[in-house]
C-alpha cells in the first residue's frame, strides 16, 4: 500500500468552503480503482492549513488512474482554487508501524 501525502494551504478565510467542497470531492476519489481510504485532518496551530493522507493499492493507481482520469478534472475544478501555493504531492511507503495501546 502506497500514502500520498499533500500538506494543503487553503487560502485564510476559505476554510468553511473548502471543507465544503471537499465534502463533494471525497465521493469522487473514492470510486477510483485502488483506492484503500483517507484521513483529512486540520492543523491546530493554522486553521488554514490541512493534511491529506490518501491510502492507494499502487502508486499507478493515483499518479496514472486517478489523475488521467476525467474524475480527476471534477476533483481539480472543485479543491485546486483553494490552495496557495499549490500543495505539494508526495507518496510514502511504509517501513513499520507499531500500535498504540496497553
Amino acid at each position: 500500500m502506497i500514502t500520498e501525502h499533500a500538506l494543503l494551504s487553503v487560502r485564510p478565510g476559505m476554510e468553511d468552503d473548502f471543507e465544503t467542497a471537499f465534502s463533494k470531492a471525497r465521493s469522487i476519489i473514492s470510486s477510483m480503482p485502488g483506492f484503500q481510504g483517507l484521513t483529512l485532518s486540520r492543523c491546530i496551530e493554522s486553521a488554514a492549513t490541512y493534511l491529506l493522507l490518501v491510502e492507494w493499492t499502487r502508486l499507478e493507481d493515483h499518479t496514472e488512474g486517478f489523475r488521467g482520469s476525467v474524475q480527476y478534472e471534477e476533483w481539480r475544478a472543485l479543491l485546486h482554487h483553494f490552495y496557495s501555493p499549490f500543495p505539494t504531492v508526495e507518496h510514502y511507503e511504509q517501513i513499520l508501524a507499531m500500535p498504540g495501546g496497553s
